[in-house]
Parts: C-alpha cells; sequence; structure tokens
C-alpha cells in the first residue's frame, strides 16, 4: 500500500468517483481496515500558501505513520479529512490526537452516543 502522498489529491479539483467507492475496507492479508474523519473548519476558505502548509503539516503526521495509514483523502469543498488505517489496538486516537497536535483547529467526527 506504501507511501500516503496527500498534498497533490489536497490541491487538486474532486475525484469523480464517490469516496465510498475509492476507500480501501480491507488490507493487503484480507483484514478488515479502520477509518475515522476529521473536520478541518474554514480550511478551503484559507489562502492558498496556509492550505498548503495545513496539508504538509498532516502529511508530517502521515510520513511517521506510515506502518498503519493505509488511505487519506482530504476534501476542501467539505474541509474533511478521511483516514484508512491498518487494524492496530488504539491507532485511531492515537493518529487523530497526532492530527489534533499540528493542526489544532482539526476537530474529529464522532457518533454521540446516549447513556
Amino acid at each position: 500500500m506504501g507511501n500516503i502522498s496527500l498534498r497533490r489529491a489536497a490541491l487538486l479539483p474532486e475525484p469523480s468517483e464517490p469516496l465510498w467507492k475509492r476507500v480501501p475496507t480491507r488490507s493487503e492479508d484480507g483484514g478488515l481496515l479502520s477509518d475515522f474523519m476529521m473536520i478541518i473548519p474554514g480550511l478551503r476558505s484559507k489562502p492558498e500558501q496556509l492550505i498548503v502548509r495545513t496539508v504538509n503539516k498532516i502529511q508530517q503526521v502521515f510520513d511517521s505513520y506510515h506502518h498503519a495509514v493505509v488511505f487519506a483523502d482530504l476534501n476542501l469543498r467539505l474541509n474533511l479529512l478521511w483516514v484508512s488505517v491498518k487494524p492496530i489496538p488504539g491507532i485511531c486516537l492515537e493518529l487523530a490526537a497526532a492530527l489534533k497536535d499540528s493542526v489544532p483547529q482539526a476537530m474529529l467526527v464522532a457518533a454521540k452516543f446516549d447513556r
């Protein structure tokens, strides 16, 4: 699955295929992948220089987690970062926290559970 590169995808027009068709669901060995989303409010309206800087920060985090990240997609129109990872216990929260540290305005999208 190799190196995840977010730079090119982030600044190009939206792909024609919907995300659910492009996101891998299984790892190379057939195991199910995990995924999460983060919203980066207002990113699309920032100057291009700031967008590029943000993408570079995200890429640095992915470079540190290359062993776990399988797929990433930054949808600037929706200010939405989708990340798919190998099934490593705790990796979703660990990676989301690392992304939050690098891009403080990023927010993890999570379901609200009633007790």
